[in-house]
């Protein structure tokens, strides 16, 4: 039986050793695509340790983040006292948490991996949750990743392809939408050669 990455225990071993798992730098494919986002009320998906969250809330974003861990969160919250940002750093799990309607212009998920049928779910949140023209940005692994040895779940019931991200998000515009194959060096977690979705979809009634 394979490692459960889905329990609190898990994440709170991962983000309780010295350092940051993933570093304390911004995932460099959000770094990319921020300059498309309205800066405005921003939810972070998984966040962790803070890394995405703090920076977002660096660059003038309102930010919330969740994540399973209290570890994490913790450390994100210090992250932000010291990078002079306010964050608010919510403990939660995504299969019960309320992202609420119409309540955010942006919503970010790095590498927050979740099984396909709680994926749907979220995703449904998602759509719910966004104003319309916001925007959902997602860089999570894919198949092709497995077995690599440079991090990320080792299930492709985990990881996600671009065929499942068009079904959760048809009748959206697509401004991002390819599969990457690109080196990650992100803390002692994710390093090296590797492969990945990207994708950023627009809510639509915009203006």
């Amino acid at each position: 039986m394979g490692v459960d990455t889905s329990s609190s225990h898990f994440w709170d071993e991962r983000y309780g050793g010295e350092g940051f798992a993933f570093g304390d730098q911004p995932n460099d494919f959000l770094v990319d695509v921020e300059p498309t986002l309205t800066r405005g009320d921003t939810l972070m998906l998984g966040d962790g340790e803070g890394r995405n969250g703090v920076w977002m809330a660096q660059q003038g974003h309102r930010i919330a983040t969740v994540d399973l861990s209290a570890v994490g969160v913790a450390k994100a919250r210090e992250l932000a006292r010291l990078r002079h940002v306010v964050i608010d750093a919510r403990v939660g799990d995504l299969d019960t948490f309320d992202m609420g309607d119409e309540q955010w212009d942006n919503v970010v998920s790095i590498f927050c991996h979740e099984p396909s049928e709680l994926r749907r779910r979220v995703h449904a949140n998602v759509r719910a949750a966004l104003r319309p023209g916001g925007r959902f940005v997602l860089e999570s692994y894919n198949e092709a990743n497995i077995g690599r040895g440079v991090g990320g779940p080792q299930s492709n019931d985990i990881t996600v392809e671009l065929g499942e991200l068009e079904s959760d998000f048809v009748g959206w515009s697509w401004e991002v939408h390819r599969a990457v194959d690109r080196s990650i060096v992100e803390g002692r977690s994710h390093s090296g050669q590797s492969s990945t979705v990207q994708f950023v979809a627009v809510k639509p009634g915009g203006r």
